[in-house]
């Protein structure tokens, strides 16, 4: 073959595969819940390592309180749910690019977010505490002073945290936290003391130092910081579909299925 000719084959082929790549779904404003109903299936966004709310246990598989809440809910419709682990700083874009068709992993409903997304009903209270070793003896926000935070990327801590700033901002070192992809790799840097203490939210740090062999190391200082509730996120153009969610969550509760899915992970009814 000559040299023109594989050039011009290699070209072909490339473009052939940019092509297929690129056909995904696009971008529309048109209510998708006849499709996710056609279809039988729907796609939920998460960050997989949110402990106990949707995160991947030692066998990889995803587990967690909405990972059975979201089955619970399009169980009822005959829908099949799949959880794609995201870049979570980056979840309202893979909403709105259609990658994913809900936010559901724990998401704080907030004015903020409610510019890009429309939330479901509430399902659960939450609020944003410090997490730090009893030996630092950081109490209350204000031991913070001076002293290195650490808080996830794209969180709604991190959100309250700027939004906020005389409540724990303004004390911190540097008037900044350290940000992670995760909690994982937060919590080791508080162990080894490379942060003085890490801003998260209450079921997570509730949850994760329930299953540490040394949780008496531990103190959860809560703050000023208004209280959140969780929600599932949408584009604003699927009503339809947030009426189907959140139908699904009256029939949970009033079967007690919701209660029973919340004392699985918690030990008792947090959705009251």
């Amino acid at each position: 073959m000559k040299k023109k000719s594989y050039l011009f084959f290699l070209m072909t082929i490339l473009f052939a595969v940019l092509s297929v790549a690129g056909c995904g779904r696009k971008k529309t404003d048109t209510d998708q819940w006849t499709r996710i109903n056609d279809e039988k299936r729907v796609i939920v966004g998460l960050d997989d390592s949110f402990v106990p709310m949707g995160f991947q246990n030692k066998s990889g598989e995803i587990i967690g309180f909405d990972i059975d809440l979201a089955r619970a809910v399009f169980d009822l419709y005959d829908i099949t749910v799949d959880f794609q682990p995201i870049d979570w700083s980056m979840k309202e874009n893979e909403l709105q690019n259609q990658t994913i068709d809900l936010i559901w992993n724990g998401y704080s409903k907030s004015a903020e977010r409610e510019e890009k997304v429309l939330f479901s009903d509430e399902y659960m209270k939450n609020e944003q505490v410090v997490v730090a070793l009893k030996k630092n003896n950081i109490n209350h926000f204000s031991d913070m002073k001076g002293k290195i935070l650490g808080a996830q990327n794209g969180s709604s801590g991190i959100n309250s945290f700027e939004e906020q700033p005389t409540i724990l901002k303004n004390l911190v070192k540097d008037q900044t936290a350290i940000l992670y992809d995760g909690f994982n790799e937060a919590f080791m840097d508080l162990k080894s003391g490379r942060i003085d203490g890490l801003l998260i939210d209450r079921v997570y740090a509730n949850y994760y130092l329930s299953h540490e062999d040394n949780l008496a190391d531990y103190s959860i200082v809560s703050g000023d910081f208004e209280s959140e509730a969780f929600a599932v996120g949408l584009r604003k153009s699927d009503k339809n579909l947030a009426e189907k969610i959140n139908t699904g969550f009256e029939k949970l509760r009033e079967s007690g299925e919701l209660a029973r899915i919340s004392t699985k992970w918690f030990g008792e009814d947090v959705t009251k």
